[in-house]
Order: structure tokens, then sequence, then C-alpha cells
């Protein structure tokens, strides 16, 4: 059975807008066509509402930092191509993508360790590599030194790449991709509550 992204949005309790940013980021298999229609498969669909809840209980901090990100778009940057996500994207460009220039309390995204990156609530990206950051002249922060542990490409079962050959990153890839996290702010960087016994 096949729904239409309306009909897929009504079903997960999402706005369309939120849905078609999954689509067009690369990470819903079996879609199809009619005119210009975009139709979802059922099966992906109650796949997406059955994900797990990120485990943040399990990391070893109180507060982590969420990066939440939109559709890849190409930077008007000369050190990066695009800004954003999509599972299309090289590693290198990924990286590139996602590991600056944001508004944030740079320390604090430092001490979570990790940095989830969602796109529509569910985490598509995980960053690592944060002890080090550089500041702007506009107060955005990059962090040079971040390392891509790894990013989904099918969100519904999910498939994942693990980039890092570190195994610290790699847990922590393992642990939080493709997993639902729900996170509130007025701009690209949130601050959810992780372990409140770390």
């Amino acid at each position: 059975m096949l729904l239409t992204t309306g009909q897929a949005a009504e079903e997960l309790g999402c706005a369309i807008t939120t849905l078609r940013r999954l689509v067009r980021a690369g990470v819903l298999p079996g879609l199809s066509r009619r005119g210009v229609r975009v139709m979802i498969p059922l099966d992906t669909v109650q796949a997406l509402r059955e994900r797990r809840h990120a485990p943040l209980r399990q990391l070893q901090t109180p507060e982590v930092a969420v990066l939440r990100v939109d559709t890849a778009q190409p930077a008007p940057e000369p050190d990066r191509d695009w800004l954003g996500f999509a599972s299309s994207l090289t590693p290198q460009d990924l990286l590139k993508a996602l590991r600056g220039w944001w508004r944030c309390d740079a320390a604090s995204v430092a001490a979570g360790g990790v940095l989830p990156v969602t796109l529509s609530g569910y985490v598509v990206a995980v960053l690592t590599g944060l002890e080090r950051w550089e500041k702007n002249t506009e107060g955005r922060h990059a962090f040079p030194d971040a390392r891509l542990a790894g990013y989904v490409t099918d969100l519904t079962s999910p498939q994942t790449v693990i980039t890092s050959s570190l195994d610290s990153d790699r847990r922590l890839a393992e642990l939080l991709l493709g997993s639902r996290l729900a996170s509130h702010s007025g701009g690209a960087i949130a601050y959810v509550t992780a372990n409140t016994t770390g």
C-alpha cells in the first residue's frame, strides 16, 4: 500500500514539510511517483513511527547538544560545497556541511562529547571530536577537529555507515543513529537532558 506525503505525515503526526525533508535527504526507501506526487510505502511509514527514542541515559553526560539541520543545500562558502544533510553526500562533504558555523555555547557542545545531528527529529549523523572550536566575526562557532562517526543511508531499517575507526566513536554512532530525538530551539543547536546521574 502506498501513501501520499500528506497521508504519511498524518500517520506520523507531523507536518508535510517535516516529512518532505526526509524524502529530499534520500533516507526513505521504496519511493515512487504518481504524476507530481511522491508515494511512500506504508511499511516505511510504520517503521518511522516505531523507531526507538535515542537512549540518552546511556551517555556519560548530564546534557548533550543536538544539531538540527535541513536537507543539504549548496553553500556559498570557500571551505565547503554544502550545508545540511543528504545521504548522497560523501563523508568528507557531509563532515564539512555539519561541523559549523553555528550560534551556540561551544563549551557546552564540547562538554557533551557528542553532537547528534537530527533531520525532522531523527538522528541522521553523529559528530565527535568537539574539544576545539573557532569563533567567527558573526559570533558563530565551528569545530575544525570534528569527526563524522557515522551517518544514515536508510532511516527505516536503519542502515548506517560507520566512518570512524575509533571504538568510542563507533559505539556512539551505533547507539544513536536512526533513533528519534526530539529537541526544541530557536536556532540550529538545541540542548537536551541526557544522563541525569552523569
